[in-house]
C-alpha cells in the first residue's frame, strides 16, 4: 500500500525558503508521476510541480524559477525546494502519486490516487 508523509512545513516572511519533503513507502518514488499540489484557503486545489518516470520536471508558472522538485533514491523521498516565498504561496502543500503509469505528468490533482496528509506553509509579508 502506498503511504506518503509529508513534512517541512511552516511559517516564514517573504521572500524566505522552505524544503518540504515527503517520504514514500510502499511505492518507489519516480517510478510513476509523483507531483507537488497546493490548497490555499478558499481556493481549489492546484498542481506545483510534477516529476515523471524519465526524471522530467514541470511547474506551474506562478512557481517557475523560485521551486525546484527532486528526489533522493536512497531515502525513497521526494522535495520541493521553495525559495522566494510571496504570501499567495501560503497554503497546504500535499505530495500525490498517480495510480498508473504514464510518461506525462499532469497537474491535475484528479489523475492522482494516492495523497499524503499535507503540511501547512504559511508566507507573511
Amino acid at each position: 500500500q502506498v503511504q506518503l508523509v509529508e513534512s517541512g512545513g511552516g511559517s516564514v516572511q517573504a521572500g524566505g525558503s522552505l524544503r518540504l519533503s515527503c517520504a514514500a513507502s510502499g511505492y518507489t518514488v519516480g517510478s510513476y508521476c509523483i507531483s507537488w499540489f497546493r490548497q490555499g484557503p478558499g481556493k481549489e486545489r492546484e498542481g506545483v510541480a510534477s516529476l515523471s518516470t524519465g526524471g522530467g520536471t514541470s511547474y506551474v508558472d506562478s512557481v517557475k524559477g523560485r521551486f525546484t522538485i527532486s528526489q533522493d533514491n536512497a531515502k525513497n523521498t521526494l522535495y520541493l525546494q521553495m525559495n522566494s516565498l510571496q504570501p499567495e504561496d501560503t497554503a497546504v502543500y500535499y505530495c500525490a502519486v498517480r495510480g498508473r503509469f504514464s510518461w506525462l505528468c499532469p497537474l491535475n490533482p484528479g489523475q492522482y490516487t494516492y495523497w499524503g496528509q499535507g503540511t501547512q506553509v504559511t508566507v507573511s509579508s
